[in-house]
């Protein structure tokens, strides 16, 4: 009966054939984690403050807050808020803001003309934080939902969300927010065509320095809920975005997407949600190598924060963990609203 398995004689490399005192096994991959100072020499990606864009939300109103209930720890703030949270991202470190408005619904109207006025909350929370704090960058919202009686991010005409109207009243708005001082516009509608549209009014109209950071890939999500409770477009919204945003089953339309926007003008690009994405960012990155940054959107923060709350987990570590799986998938930067409590850690 022949064995089941080969004798110590039949082994392709007997153990007599290995010198009694080497190594075994000879690498350990285990070293190199062995100290926190080891394992500092071999992270293949750092975190740092560098790399956060702390989203808030204005409202109109003085020396006031209002907690957003669906994300803990996160309020809407008054104008002379805003700057005093631009003061602390100067202070931490932090390098842009993001500005999103909330629009009492009283203003919101179907041709969302509030949109591109010079006076609207978005542009003086904008004007009030570079007066007072030039060096922070202020990054902007470009996109109709808040203005939108429909809460849809463009131009709504018998249930249809209209493409090139969207388009006309979206560069109105773009130049509006880069005459109030911002630095980065972030044209996060998804309307085809608009970030040319865009480029060509700012240059034609001397803004040819102000950046844009077009939200490329921008996935029709559920992840979005919270958000919506915070610029009060929740029970404005009338169907659903999907035939704007991206059908979550797609990855290859997000590179022809972001081929498009830079081929436009756009100097950085974002991949929105983020964590549930990471791959769609790591293939952005290593296809373009342009500037690539994701947002960590406000259900991702929910459920973090959440979590966090009740003690189901540790919510500081994940917290740095998730913003690190971000640098890992290749993104050059994160819109987060942690980014403050992230910049403490950060600085030690």
């Amino acid at each position: 009966m022949r064995p089941l398995t080969k004798s110590y004689h039949e082994s392709p490399c007997p153990m007599s054939l290995i010198p009694i005192n080497a190594p075994f096994p000879a690498t350990r991959l285990r070293r190199l984690r062995r100290t926190p100072a080891l394992r500092g020499l071999a992270a293949e990606n750092v975190l740092s403050v560098d790399d956060l864009i702390w989203p808030i939300f204005v409202m109109d109103g003085e020396n006031d807050v209002h907690p957003i209930l669906s994300m803990p720890g996160v309020s809407r703030l008054t104008l002379d808020r805003a700057v005093d949270a631009a003061k602390e991202a100067r202070d931490l470190g932090i390098p842009a803001i993001c500005i999103f408005p909330y629009i009492d619904p009283s203003l919101k109207t179907d041709d969302c003309a509030l949109a591109w006025s010079p006076d609207n909350l978005s542009n003086r929370v904008t004007a009030a934080i570079k007066s007072a704090v030039p060096e922070v960058a202020v990054m902007t919202d470009v996109a109709l939902d808040p203005y939108n009686a429909s809460g849809h991010d463009g131009i709504v005409r018998e249930g249809v969300i209209i493409n090139d109207e969207s388009v006309e009243a979206l560069v109105k708005m773009a130049l509006a927010q880069a005459a109030a001082g911002a630095d980065i516009l972030g044209p996060s509608d998804m309307m085809d065509g608009r970030i040319g549209a865009m480029r060509r009014a700012l240059e034609a109209d001397g803004c040819q320095d102000v950046a844009i950071l077009s939200y490329a890939a921008k996935y029709a999500s559920a992840f979005y809920g919270p958000f919506r409770d915070a610029v009060g477009a929740s029970g404005a919204l009338t169907g659903d975005k999907k035939t704007y945003q991206m059908n979550p089953a797609n990855s290859d339309e997000a590179l022809r997407l972001v081929a498009r926007d830079l081929s436009e003008g756009a100097d950085m690009v974002m991949v929105k949600p983020g964590l549930p994405y990471l791959d769609i960012c790591r293939r952005v990155k290593d296809q373009f190598g342009a500037p690539t940054y994701a947002y960590q959107v406000s259900g991702e923060y929910a459920m973090i924060a959440g979590a966090g709350a009740k003690g189901w987990i540790d919510e500081e570590k994940v917290m740095m963990e998730s913003l690190m799986a971000f640098k890992r998938a290749g993104c050059d930067g994160i819109l987060t609203y942690f980014a403050p409590r992230a910049a403490k850690l950060l600085n030690g």
